[in-house]
């Protein structure tokens, strides 16, 4: 059972940081001193889909990890 839990917990947190990693934000510190002047954008379509997916991931990692916790 601990190596299934740890593989589960090792796939989810692979996809939660590749969820991550596709979540565009603009041009990094550029944006920070004086980027575009979009305040608030909402999301849509495939953004829409990729934060709702990273929140599962994160609500899903958090749960095996307690999980695991109380487990041991």
């Amino acid at each position: 059972m601990d190596k299934t839990l740890g593989t589960i917990q090792i796939i989810i947190s692979v996809l939660l940081v590749i969820s991550i990693l596709l979540q565009n934000r603009g041009a990094g510190l550029s944006e920070t001193f004086g980027g575009s002047g979009n305040v608030y954008q909402t999301k849509r379509g495939f953004d829409k889909f990729l934060f709702i997916s990273t929140l599962v991931l994160v609500i899903l990692f958090l749960g095996t990890a307690f999980y695991n916790f109380i487990q041991h």
